[in-house]
């Protein structure tokens, strides 16, 4: 499960990324895009949850906006040398583990806190790097960046092409945190 989140996350980042630098996409681009963008299940950790009457559910007011701004998280648990490794906050935006705390980014086209800014290289780059913007901080978990890798350019672009003709959502997603320290 841990790897299928990794490669959810990782798909939507480097999605978003190609469709800034692009040239104005294509209808057929952007319907591919947003089928890829589903089957990739970018929605499940890059919208957030909320309560519904059978549990939890997407909040598609919030599509594709990453972890919501004004839930401020506590410290990350200890969650000692297992058997659990990770844990992962109410609405599935937010997780801990090893690596840190890491937050689902916003792909919506927002140029202050989304993909605004970002160029098709860069989402390319970061999709086949795994690292911010092609070339910055590694991508954590559980963003599945290394099964996005192997996507083809086309269906990145396309994936890029619509996360940048989704609505632009002003949603400032917090920078990923340390990992826990051990108690003595």
């Amino acid at each position: 499960m841990r790897n299928r989140i990794a490669v959810l996350l990782v798909v939507c980042t480097l999605a978003a990324g190609t469709l800034a630098a692009a040239s104005p996409a294509s209808k057929v681009d952007v319907e591919r895009g947003a089928y890829l963008v589903r089957i990739s299940s970018c929605n499940h950790c890059h919208t957030p949850l909320k309560t519904g009457p059978k549990g939890p559910e997407p909040d598609m007011t919030r599509m594709l906006t990453g972890h919501p701004a004004e839930l401020k998280m506590p410290p990350a648990p200890d969650l000692g040398k297992g058997p659990w490794v990770w844990a992962a906050a109410v609405t599935n935006t937010a997780f801990a583990g090893p690596w840190g705390v890491s937050y689902a980014p916003n792909l919506t086209p927002d140029p202050e806190t989304g993909l605004g800014k970002w160029t098709e290289k860069m989402f390319i780059a970061a999709m086949r790097s795994g690292h911010h913007l092609g070339k910055g901080r590694p991508i954590l978990p559980p963003m599945p960046w290394d099964s996005m890798s192997a996507a083809t350019d086309k269906d990145l672009k396309a994936m890029f092409a619509y996360l940048k003709s989704l609505p632009p959502v002003k949603n400032a997603v917090p920078e990923p945190g340390e990992p826990p320290r051990a108690t003595p």
